[in-house]
């Protein structure tokens, strides 16, 4: 099996390659300059391995939630690379990530939204060891958290934002804060070789980002519209 995945949903910019069973990464944390590095990246990680992008079995990428910009960065470098390679492409979920790289069974995954909101999930292990969502993934106050009554570790930058509010609501449930934890395309590329033999593989042309807000989904809708109306226009005025 050989994968090549990539992030860039938080500061952190990564690519990795995972190949039967052995990952190497590349991953810096460098909140503005993820168009420039995550294609030299890639190469680099290709080139290393004496591979071609036409030799992967699949592409995988974090879908989100995180920086909008972010987000559009590795949604249109993973379409571009799938559909010139015709690979498919199997999104993971950023706060999965986060909560794969704890041994725990249970994690309460919060990451700062702004403006008084975080990203939330809770996600546990399951027997092959990769961590499934419980409920939903919602973007909320934290006022507004739903979580099972058990013990679990708290993950993500929301801990480190709201505190103070979290560890009130989950009624001293989290015995472990790690709240300087970012995604690595490390973890989204072991999600990824999960997913894929779990048949979750898509065509490139629906891997989309996922924000969770609803504001911002539908602008992504919209302009996906005007863009396709834009295109029968110049159909059907064509000689």
């Amino acid at each position: 099996m050989k994968l090549l995945a990539l992030d860039t949903s938080t500061e952190a910019c990564s690519a990795a390659l995972f190949i039967d069973g052995e990952i190497s990464e590349c991953f810096e944390i460098t909140p503005k300059a993820h168009t420039k590095l995550l294609l030299p990246m890639i190469e680099s990680l290709l080139a290393q391995a004496e591979l071609k992008l036409t030799q992967l079995d699949a592409l995988a990428f974090g879908c989100g939630p995180g920086s909008f910009t972010g987000l559009r960065i590795a949604t249109g470098v993973v379409q571009g690379l799938a559909f010139g390679a015709d690979l498919p492409v199997v999104p993971v979920s950023t706060l999965a990530a986060l909560a794969q790289n704890f041994s725990q069974d249970l994690s309460f995954v919060a990451m700062d939204a702004r403006i008084g909101e975080i990203f939330w999930g809770v996600y546990q292990k399951n027997p092959d060891g990769f961590v499934e969502l419980m409920g939903e993934e919602a973007v909320l106050p934290v006022s507004q958290i739903q979580f099972p009554l058990q013990s679990a570790i708290g993950i993500g930058s929301g801990w480190r934002v709201y505190e103070t509010e979290l560890v009130e609501k989950t009624h001293g449930l989290v015995s472990q804060i790690e709240s300087d934890a970012l995604p690595h395309s490390s973890l989204i590329a072991k999600l990824g070789v999960y997913g894929f033999e779990q048949g979750r593989g898509i065509a490139a042309e629906f891997a989309q980002p996922v924000y969770l807000r609803d504001k911002v989904a539908q602008t992504e809708r919209e302009r996906a519209a005007a863009k396709m109306d834009k295109s029968l226009a110049l159909m059907d005025n064509a000689p």
